[in-house]
């Protein structure tokens, strides 16, 4: 496995390009099921997750094409499949999101239960829910949600509880639904507005994304549009959160300041001096940072994306900073790896207590989940001497060549490639 060495204590200057956001891509990528046209993406980054759905969406019959850089080209005019499998579902929770258009489209689904990153119980029950009610016949069996509906119909859904993996399922599956259905109580993340707009200029009827109420009115049929993604807000967050940490000025270009206002609200509470454009986000250090203390929600409140980010940030600042996570119950798992480096973190349930020391120490530290890994990297870059990050291949699943933007902006980083055997 790859592991990433550091050697911290370089101020960040220069500009980064932010890629387009892994948490749009992936649900559009399962858009194309809906449609036998074909949809031209942009922007689309170049990550460990959209290849794996890329292999599924293959294994399904999809004809999927790389051009320049970050576009892409998909064709589902020959699906030869309607399972998704362990093998590949297994690494990424995101290939539940197959499940609402190949029923939308071809009545029938059988799709593995998902796995992921290890930070919490992220049930597929509102799906099912949700599906139920437009009419699908739904079992749970031998570890595969086996579904079945004629033409799905429209409902009035109110999820249990905001799921933006439900919403985003639950619209792919009402666009070719008969009638209207109305999503009750649905995520408003720009990554659930960003498929809708891709699903508008494919010919489909809704209203209110963006909104906790989305309204579809079901077409016959869909048909292919071009589309670019949505720049990566986690992305950009977690380059301003570095370079609050190591100090310096740099400017993000491609970034959409509009969808970050909560984490933009608190790295300025830390001391960052940030100005943005229509599309782009300057951020400058030259202090210690303040703590600042937060909690997790939905969008648009503070993401639990940035959690483990800006408990990086807090690790150095001055003061004592109380962090509650209300989104995922094992999101605190880079604790223990940050205390190697001298953090000094209390946990209390959901409750993290962070107090603030001047520098942390180098030390080797393993990545336990996606974005977990970008708090190290943080780290290492605010720690005196060398830290050494190991199990990186959860990195990749969600950053773009993320040590190569942070060289072109001082950063002492090195990938080092190991020989799997």
């Amino acid at each position: 496995m790859d592991k990433l060495i550091i050697t911290g204590g370089n101020r960040l200057h220069g500009e980064v390009v932010i890629s387009g956001a892994k948490n749009a891509a992936l649900p559009i990528l399962c858009a194309s099921l809906l449609t036998a046209d074909t949809l031209h993406l942009s922007n689309v980054p170049s990550l460990k997750d959209i290849s794996t759905t890329l292999k599924l969406l293959a294994q399904m019959g999809v004809q999927s094409q790389w051009g320049n850089p970050a576009e892409l080209t998909l064709n589902a005019a020959n699906v030869t499949s309607l399972e998704a499998p362990y093998e590949l579902v297994k690494t990424m929770r995101a290939s539940i999101l197959v499940l609402g258009p190949l029923l939308a489209r071809f009545g029938e689904a059988r799709v593995s239960l998902p796995g992921g990153c290890a930070i919490g119980q992220r049930p597929v029950d509102q799906h099912i829910k949700g599906l139920t009610a437009m009419g699908a016949e739904i079992r749970i069996e031998h570890g595969f949600v086996i579904a079945r509906a004629k033409r799905l119909k429209g409902a009035t859904i109110r999820t249990d509880m905001v799921t933006v993996t439900g919403t985003e399922n639950l619209l792919m599956a009402a666009v070719l639904a008969e009638g209207r259905t109305i999503l009750e109580n649905a995520a408003r993340e720009p990554e659930i507005t960003d498929l809708a707009e891709l699903l508008i200029k494919m010919g489909a009827r809704i209203q209110g994304h963006g909104t906790d109420r989305i309204i579809i009115d079901g077409v016959e049929r869909l048909h292919g549009a071009k589309h670019r993604i949505v720049a990566d807000r986690i992305e950009a967050g977690t380059f301003l959160c570095a370079v609050g940490a190591a100090g310096g000025d740099i400017t993000l270009r491609h970034a959409a300041p509009d969808t970050m206002g909560a984490v933009l609200d608190k790295l300025q509470e830390a001391g960052v001096s940030i100005e943005c454009g229509p599309d782009w986000i300057r951020g400058h250090m030259n202090q210690r940072p303040k703590a600042v203390g937060f909690r997790t929600y939905e969008y648009p409140a503070f993401p639990t994306d940035m959690q483990a980010q800006l408990m990086a940030l807090n690790t150095i600042a001055d003061g004592t900073a109380v962090i509650a996570e209300n989104i995922f119950e094992n999101r605190f798992m880079h604790v223990q790896e940050l205390r190697r480096m001298g953090a000094n973190i209390d946990i209390d349930g959901h409750t993290a207590v962070v107090k603030g020391i001047p520098e942390l120490s180098g030390a080797t530290v393993m990545a336990t989940d996606l974005r977990a890994s970008a708090s190290l990297v943080i780290a290492g870059l605010a720690a005196s001497g060398q830290t050494t990050i190991e199990r990186i291949y959860h990195l990749d699943r969600g950053y773009e060549h993320m040590e190569v933007k942070l060289r072109q902006i001082g950063a002492d980083i090195q990938r080092i490639k190991q020989d799997p055997a």
